[in-house]
C-alpha cells in the first residue's frame, strides 16, 4: 500500500491567497476517484479532465480506489487551476513520480482532455502566496507567465502540456524558466485631450487640479456641454502606472477574470452603466470577486448622470470613498479589496437638463428640480471634493475650433507632474496624495498661512460647512499651491478652492 502523496497549490481568497496541500491516497478496491475538501462544481468535474489528460499524455491512470483531499478542508476551493496539482498528486501516489520530484514547488493550471494546459486566473495571487510561504518555484500554463513574472523573487516555469512537465520533473528534458520580459506600454491613440475641448477653461483648470491631487470631482451642466468629454481626458492627464501599481491593477483584473494573460499598463477607466447592480459596483457574488470600484483601483471611476443610479448603490460608495478599500462580509468569510480610485461624475441640473441654461427654457417644476437634485444625499456630496458647473458652448464656436496642437494638454501634464513630485516629497510615498491626507497630515504638513486659515474659518461659518468639507477645501487648496510651487497654502489658494464647493454642502 502506497503512502499519501502531497503537491502544493494555492487557493486565491479575496485579494490574498492560502497555500493548499493536494493530498492523494491510493487503495485496493473498485476503481474510483473521489475529491474531498470543500471543492466547487469545477473541481468535481476535474475528475474526468484529469482521467483523459493523463491517458492522452501516455501516462497511466491508476486503476485503484483513489481519494484526493484539498487541505485545509475548511477553506472553499474555486476554479479549474487545481487540475494540474491533482493530476501530479495522482501520478505521485501511483509512483510514476517521486515525492521529492514535486516537492518545494507550487503548481496551477487547467487541463484540456489532450493534456495541454489552459491559462487560469489569479496567477499573481498564486505567485505571491507561494513566495510568502517560502516556495520559490512555480509551474503555470505558458500564457500566464507574463503576469506571474510581475512578482519578484520567484522562478516561473511556463508549461505547454502535462507530458512536457512530467519529463521535466523526471529530469529527462528540462524546461527553461520564463524570462522577465520588459513591460511595453502600448502607445494607443488618446481618447480625448484638453485641446479637443472647446472653451470650458474653468472646467479644464478644475480637472487639472483634481488630477494633481486625486480629488473626486462632479461636473454639472446642460446636456452636450462637454462634461463626459472632460471626464474622458482624465486618464491621459494622470501619470503612467508605476511597477507596483501595475502589479496591483493586473492582480485585480486577473482575480476578476478580465485579463489572464496580459499585464495592465494603462490606468483603468471604468464606466459602469446606471443599471449596474450594487454587487457589480462594489463586489461580491456567490464566489466573491472584485467590483467596478476595485477594477478602477489606481484609475478613474466614471459615473455618467449620477442621479440616475439607484440611491442604495450610490450610498454604498460612501465607505470606499473614505477608506480607499472595500470590505465584503459574508456569513462564513470576509474579504478586503483595494479601491483607491478617483471618482468623476456628471449630472444635469434637472430632469430635462436645461435649468439655468441661457439659450433654452427649462420645462421642469420646482418640485421636480428639487427631487432630482435630492437624489444625491448630503453625506455623498460631502465626499466629493470639487463641484464644477459646465456651461453650454455657443454653436458658432463649435466648428471654428482647431485642436491640432497639444499645447494646453501638455501644460496641464507639467502642472500635474510638479504637484505629484511635491506630494511624494511631502508624504514620502508615491501612493499617497493630498486627497487622502489625514487630519493629522493637514495640521502638520499642509502649512496653511494665518490669513488663509482666517478666510477658511470665515467661509466655513458663513456656508455652514461640515468638518469633512472644511478639510476637503484645505486639501484642494494645498493641491493648487503644489501646482504653483508654493511652500505654504495662501489666501488665494483657499479662495480658489472655495469656488469648487457647493454652497449647500
Amino acid at each position: 500500500m502506497s503512502g499519501v502523496a502531497k503537491v502544493y497549490s494555492v487557493a486565491p481568497i479575496g485579494f490574498e491567497g492560502s497555500l493548499i496541500e493536494v493530498e492523494s491516497d491510493m487503495k485496493n478496491g473498485l476503481p474510483s476517484l473521489q475529491v474531498v475538501g470543500l471543492g466547487n462544481k469545477a473541481i468535481d468535474e476535474a475528475r474526468e479532465r484529469i482521467r483523459s489528460a493523463i491517458g492522452n499524455s501516455l501516462l497511466e491512470f491508476p486503476a485503484k480506489k483513489l481519494i484526493i483531499n484539498l487541505a485545509p478542508a475548511e477553506l472553499p476551493k474555486d476554479g479549474s487551476h487545481y487540475d494540474l496539482p491533482m493530476a501530479l498528486s495522482l501520478l505521485t501516489a501511483s509512483k510514476q513520480l517521486r515525492q521529492e520530484e514535486v516537492a518545494n514547488a507550487v503548481f496551477a493550471g487547467e487541463l484540456a482532455l489532450d493534456g495541454t494546459l489552459r491559462p487560469v486566473r489569479a496567477v499573481i495571487s498564486i505567485a505571491e502566496t507561494a513566495r510568502r510561504n517560502g516556495i520559490t518555484t512555480l509551474y503555470l500554463p505558458k500564457k500566464n507567465t507574463d503576469q506571474a513574472n510581475l512578482v519578484e523573487g520567484i522562478t516561473i516555469y511556463g508549461v505547454n502540456n502535462l507530458k512536457e512537465l512530467f519529463l521535466h520533473l523526471k529530469g529527462e528534458s528540462k524546461l527553461i524558466p520564463a524570462v522577465v520580459a520588459p513591460v511595453v506600454v502600448s502607445s494607443s491613440t488618446p481618447t480625448a485631450l484638453l485641446d479637443d475641448i472647446i472653451g470650458q477653461e474653468q472646467a479644464k483648470r478644475a480637472l487639472t487640479i483634481a488630477a494633481s491631487g486625486r480629488h473626486n470631482i462632479l461636473f454639472t451642466g446642460s446636456p452636450g456641454a462637454g462634461k463626459t468629454m472632460l471626464a474622458r481626458t482624465l486618464t491621459e492627464l494622470l501619470p503612467p502606472l508605476s511597477k507596483q501599481e501595475q502589479v496591483e491593477v493586473t492582480k485585480l483584473y486577473s482575480l476578476a477574470g478580465e485579463s489572464i494573460d496580459e499585464v495592465i499598463t494603462h490606468r483603468p477607466f471604468r464606466s459602469p452603466h446606471h443599471t449596474s447592480s450594487r454587487v457589480a459596483l462594489i463586489g461580491g457574488g456567490t464566489h466573491i470577486s472584485p467590483g467596478e470600484i476595485s477594477l478602477a483601483h489606481r484609475g478613474v471611476l466614471f459615473l455618467d448622470e449620477i442621479p440616475e443610479y439607484p440611491r442604495a448603490t450610490l450610498e454604498s460608495l460612501r465607505q470606499p470613498l473614505e477608506d480607499r478599500n472595500v470590505s465584503i462580509s459574508r456569513a462564513s468569510s470576509r474579504v478586503d479589496f483595494p479601491a483607491d480610485f478617483m471618482m468623476v461624475a456628471t449630472m444635469n441640473p434637472c430632469p430635462c437638463g436645461y435649468y439655468g441654461d441661457t439659450s433654452r427654457e427649462c420645462s421642469c417644476s420646482s418640485m421636480q428640480i428639487l427631487n432630482y437634485q435630492k437624489r444625491l444625499s448630503g453625506p455623498l456630496l460631502d465626499r466629493i471634493d470639487m463641484i464644477v458647473n459646465v456651461a453650454r458652448v455657443e454653436s458658432n464656436k463649435l466648428l471654428g475650433h482647431s485642436s491640432l496642437s497639444e499645447k494646453q494638454h501638455n501644460e496641464a501634464k507639467k502642472c500635474i507632474q510638479t504637484a505629484v513630485v511635491a506630494q511624494i516629497n511631502r508624504y514620502q510615498s508615491s501612493s499617497k496624495h493630498n486627497a487622502n491626507a489625514s487630519s493629522r497630515d493637514i495640521k502638520s504638513k499642509l502649512l496653511i498661512s494665518s490669513e488663509a486659515k482666517e478666510l477658511l474659518d470665515h467661509a466655513s461659518e458663513k456656508l455652514q460647512l461640515s468638518a469633512r468639507s472644511y478639510f476637503k477645501i484645505a486639501k484642494v487648496a494645498r493641491t493648487i499651491a503644489d501646482i504653483e510651487g508654493s511652500d505654504s497654502t495662501n489666501k488665494n489658494h483657499i479662495a480658489e478652492a472655495l469656488q469648487y464647493r457647493h454652497v449647500t454642502s
